[in-house]
């Protein structure tokens, strides 16, 4: 058989066996990347020990470059979640805003609140003060549910450090900075247009909660007011001044954001030297700005200021067990980024990724449609996104440099194709919809499904137009 040949049967024999060992066995996604790995190398032409090491080494590549700062990530979510931050960002965006414009405020809210906490667990927090506003305004709490479910699930498919992201931009070369900054780009317009259709899906589905502060629904107005004082209580004196609030997140984005910027300016070959231009003071701090942009140091930091400025009702037991607990999750995801990696190193070494780039080079098709297909269609096919974007980066990443694909937009596009059409088999899906109260699964798929998907589409059409200028 013809050695490319016989690279693509690898190729689809692997990917193949990824989708049916999710789906239809009960092997878990590390154990199945793993294998997929191991098959694709295998029916690939490589010899066994060649592949297990190729597997080893890119677990073991992929987590000594981005385990540390999605473990660090993780912790620093959980207590955001647990010292009430997330409660007392929403209020500050409510006051800015101003009256008449919350599902602008709840989808801001929910756009930095996803940096640091998964959106599944930021909804669950945030969704009583969509309540509470919709019982004091009267507004749809379709709408500004959709509008909060929707910042926080585009953050946490565009913005590091949430897991796909950083795997996205770890394969692909990407500084974590330019990712922070062109993902924040991108997730501007998504932002804006799931405002736009959850005020319109709003009026055709109009849900209240009920006026009496339980848990049922009703579809007719009732007089506002209901909620009572809903943008401030007595109970939140005890939550995390604003200032405090904003600064795990703030803090870390800023110093990876200067770090960028330091390398770019004064780092690589042929580059200024900071020494020549102010002398060696200035080249001295201007090392210290780039050691304080690692992304591992800048995470860090964010930690230490949520330990220490988030928690001061929480004593230091509690504070200890909430990182610990964390750690749980952690471990799942850290295994599934480390097995993306495996898969996309088999993939280097066994020359399937060149072989495909360049059949597909041969084709004219735009170099970004590669890593929107195959993250779209895993999406659609196990439901994860994390998973979609993992899958897509390990395949494309390795082709990147003869498709011609520039690194940046392929990370985005990778994470971009894991928006559309969330349904039954996305947790944040059931999450979403039953505490909306939507039970109809038509008004399910019309809240919640057409949303990821006019993300996808607006996403696509962007990264598809860019990719055509810089051709």
């Amino acid at each position: 058989m013809e050695q490319g040949t016989q690279m693509i049967l690898g190729l689809l024999a692997g990917i193949t066996l990824l989708v049916v060992l999710i789906l239809y066995t009960r092997i878990h996604a590390f154990p199945a990347l793993i294998i997929a790995a191991i098959t694709t190398g295998v029916v690939g032409g490589m010899q066994f020990g060649a592949v297990m090491a190729s597997v080893t080494k890119g677990f073991g590549g992929t987590l000594g470059s981005i385990g540390i700062i999605i473990g660090f990530g993780i912790m620093m979510g959980a207590l955001f979640e647990q010292s009430g931050a997330a409660k007392r960002m929403a209020q500050v965006f409510l006051r800015l805003f101003g009256k008449g414009r919350e599902e602008i405020a709840l989808a801001t809210t929910g756009f930095l609140v996803s940096i640091p906490i998964f959106c599944d667990s930021g909804f669950v927090i945030l969704s009583p003060l969509a309540k509470a506003i919709s019982r004091a305004t009267g507004k749809s709490l379709i709408t500004l549910g959709v509008a909060l479910a929707a910042g926080l699930v585009i953050t946490h498919h565009l913005i590091p450090p949430t897991p796909g992201p950083v795997f996205a931009a770890a394969q692909f070369q990407v500084p974590l900075g330019s990712m922070i900054l062109y993902g924040a780009l991108l997730a501007i317009p998504l932002t804006f247009v799931s405002i736009g259709y959850a005020k319109y899906i709003g009026k055709k589905i109009f849900r209240l909660p009920a006026p009496d502060g339980s848990e049922g629904f009703v579809d007719q107005p009732y007089a506002i007011g209901a909620g009572g004082n809903w943008l401030h209580s007595s109970k939140d004196e005890n939550l995390p001044s604003a200032f405090m609030s904003f600064a795990p997140i703030l803090v870390p984005v800023v110093l990876i954001l200067l770090g960028t910027a330091t390398k770019a300016l004064y780092g690589g070959a042929g580059a200024i030297k900071p020494e020549t231009i102010l002398g060696m003071p200035f080249a001295t701090f201007m090392n210290l700005v780039d050691g304080l942009g690692n992304p591992v140091v800048a995470v860090g930091f964010g930690l230490v200021i949520a330990a220490y400025g988030l928690t001061r009702n929480m004593t230091r037991e509690e504070v200890v067990t909430s990182m610990d607990q964390s750690v749980k999750q952690a471990g799942i995801i850290l295994l599934v980024t480390g097995g993306g990696g495996a898969l996309g190193m088999v993939l280097r070494d066994s020359g399937a990724g060149d072989h495909v780039a360049r059949l597909i080079a041969g084709m004219s098709l735009p170099a970004v449609v590669l890593p929107l297909a195959i993250a779209t269609i895993v999406r659609l096919v196990q439901g994860s996104g994390t998973v979609a974007i993992t899958t897509s980066a390990s395949i494309v990443a390795p082709m990147a440099a003869t498709l011609g694909l520039n690194p940046t937009l392929g990370a985005l596009a990778c994470c971009t194709g894991a928006f559309i059409f969330s349904y039954f088999n996305d947790s944040y899906y059931w999450v979403v919809n039953r505490i909306l109260g939507v039970v109809d699964v038509r008004q399910q798929i019309r809240v919640w499904s057409v949303t990821t998907t006019l993300c996808w589409a607006v996403g696509c059409t962007i990264l598809i137009i860019t990719d055509m200028f810089l051709m």
